[in-house]
């Protein structure tokens, strides 16, 4: 694939943002991503750091910030981020997938610039090319509230971010190859908790303050358990969107899924364990890390605390008493509850129905019998530059076909403003959960079985959560609705990512045809040029 070095300078790049963003302030970064030895397991591996660091820099932000991170590619192959979360206002051009922006090549390096608008909340980032996700370069990213929006919980006493998930022993290129040869993921070797999985980390509180955990499923194949040890969970946020204050003992958080819990240090003073376990798995893999308690007294001891098993019924209802905070303020000071989002006429319905198709003799993964394929140029890009051949609008349907399962690059035409029904339906044994970039979509439903009209019934049209990462139960259903108020390019896809490599994915081409700077940003004058926009 043919590159075209960027002309523009970093601070024409600036002065844009400023252009479009006004006066919010500034938050910038330098980052170089390199391989480095790391040793999850106790045994040396081959990782991606970013500034000699796995997991990454934690970005630390406040609503509206703009943050500009210059990443340098040290790496022997192209590279690209992705931030797992941030809607990306009008400017899809930063998403960093395949399908809105050219990877950065060897040697080189490209700004992203991003503004958190209108955004409060944990999430993450992630390196979203060529399976380097299995190799680590990701990291977690918070949004603050503006100091005049009120919270609905004290300030805690420090907050600690946790990227837990399933870790493979092999390198992302033997992970690769298992895939490009037609075979799915074998199963992880084990569940690591901040790059650590035979040597626990350790976090330290005081007795008697209260924490914030920020908790983030940076896994590729599996569903995760969280709990501590003889502690309670206060669950205060998921995604963006302050909660019910409910109390747990354990909570379940899915691939790609961000939340925040607040822990009490009530305890007698010793150490505790923290827990993390795989869920739906018929082998059940566990790490864990130490609470310790800073005027300990003890070691850490006794049984670890159990999860929960592997029935539908518990996670379903744990995730139904799940609901938004009506009276709490959300990035702005308008409540959360003043989005009367159940009140508001569904214009179009789309049922997404997942399925594993066996194309051309090897392992696929599709979405209403369509298996995404990349182009050579990404598909934003071809479309500002009006590239002719390269995906046809409508190539995956509305509805799941009956069919079999076929190749074809997957873009679906939605217009700005319409407020969508999303069904996905699961027929299959394995527990799915799905992302949708560029947007925050409201989870109105699931259960078992098949969606009917007549499942419209049980929608929660009154305090459900908001969020941009779902989970469908196996044999199940999950409805959301969703408001198409971000123009662009945005990709929908599995979280499991050997499912993501092979098929399980498209794009949601949001259109407006005012052209015009209020709906979306020009292309940034930095983009990269490649493929078949090499030169243009």
């Amino acid at each position: 694939m043919g590159y075209l070095k960027p002309c523009s300078v970093f601070l024409l790049l600036v002065f844009f943002v400023a252009c479009v963003s006004g006066e919010d302030p500034y938050r910038f970064y330098t980052w170089n991503v390199t391989y480095g030895d790391i040793y999850p397991f106790g045994i040396q591996q081959q990782g991606i750091l970013i500034n000699g660091q796995f997991p990454g820099p934690q970005i630390e932000s406040v609503t509206n910030d703009n943050v500009i991170i210059n990443v340098f590619n040290s790496l022997d192959e192209p590279f690209l981020i992705s931030w797992n979360g941030v809607l990306q206002r009008r400017n899809s051009w930063q998403d960093g997938v395949y399908g809105t922006n050219c990877p950065i090549p060897p040697g080189q390096n490209f700004t992203y610039a991003l503004q958190v608008k209108n955004q409060i909340g944990s999430y993450f980032y992630f390196p979203s090319l060529a399976l380097h996700k299995a190799a680590g370069g990701y990291g977690g990213l918070s949004v603050a509230s503006r100091p005049m929006i009120p919270v609905p919980f004290d300030p805690p006493s420090g907050d600690f971010t946790i990227l837990a998930g399933d870790w493979y022993q092999k390198s992302h290129t033997e992970l690769r190859a298992i895939l490009d040869n037609g075979n799915n993921l074998p199963f992880p070797d084990g569940i690591i908790i901040n790059g650590h999985g035979s040597n626990p980390i350790t976090f330290t509180v005081d007795q008697g303050k209260t924490y914030r955990f920020r908790i983030s499923n940076v896994g590729l194949t599996t569903s995760i358990n969280f709990r501590i040890q003889g502690h309670k969970m206060k669950l205060v946020e998921v995604e963006g969107t302050h909660t019910l204050q409910n109390i747990y003992d354990s909570i379940d958080i899915h691939l790609g899924q961000s939340y925040s819990v607040l822990v009490t240090a009530d305890q007698p003073p010793q150490d505790y364990y923290i827990v993390v376990s795989t869920r739906f798995t018929s082998k059940v893999l566990t790490v864990v890390s130490i609470l310790h308690y800073r005027n300990s007294e003890g070691t850490v001891s006794g049984p670890f605390p159990l999860g929960p098993t592997i029935d539908t019924e518990w996670p379903i209802e744990q995730v139904r008493s799940i609901r938004g905070n009506l009276t709490a303020s959300g990035p702005r000071p308008n409540l959360q509850g003043t989005y009367k989002y159940g009140m508001i006429n569904t214009t179009r319905t789309i049922t997404l129905q997942n399925s594993a198709p066996i194309i051309n003799g090897k392992q696929r993964y599709a979405i209403n019998s369509v298996s995404f394929i990349p182009s050579d140029t990404p598909l934003k890009l071809a479309d500002y530059f009006k590239i002719q051949g390269l995906f046809s609008l409508g190539s995956i349907s509305d509805n799941p076909t009956g069919g079999d399962g076929y190749l074809q690059t997957s873009v679906m035409a939605a217009d700005y403003r319409d407020y969508v029904e999303i069904v996905f339906q699961n027929p299959e044994d394995t527990l799915q959960s799905w992302h949708i970039d560029g947007h925050f979509f409201f989870v109105v439903g699931m259960d078992v079985g098949q969606w009917s009209p007549a499942s419209r019934l049980s929608y929660n049209l009154i305090d459900a959560v908001s969020r941009c990462t779902v989970q469908v139960y196996p044999k199940s259903w999950t409805a959301l609705y969703m408001p198409l108020d971000n123009v662009g390019m945005w990709n929908v896809r599995s979280e499991n990512w050997a499912r993501q490599y092979l098929g399980q994915q498209f794009y949601l081409r949001v259109y407006s045809s005012a052209n015009s700077w209020r709906d979306e940003y020009r292309i940034p004058p930095n983009a990269l040029h490649c493929g078949k926009v090499v030169g243009l």
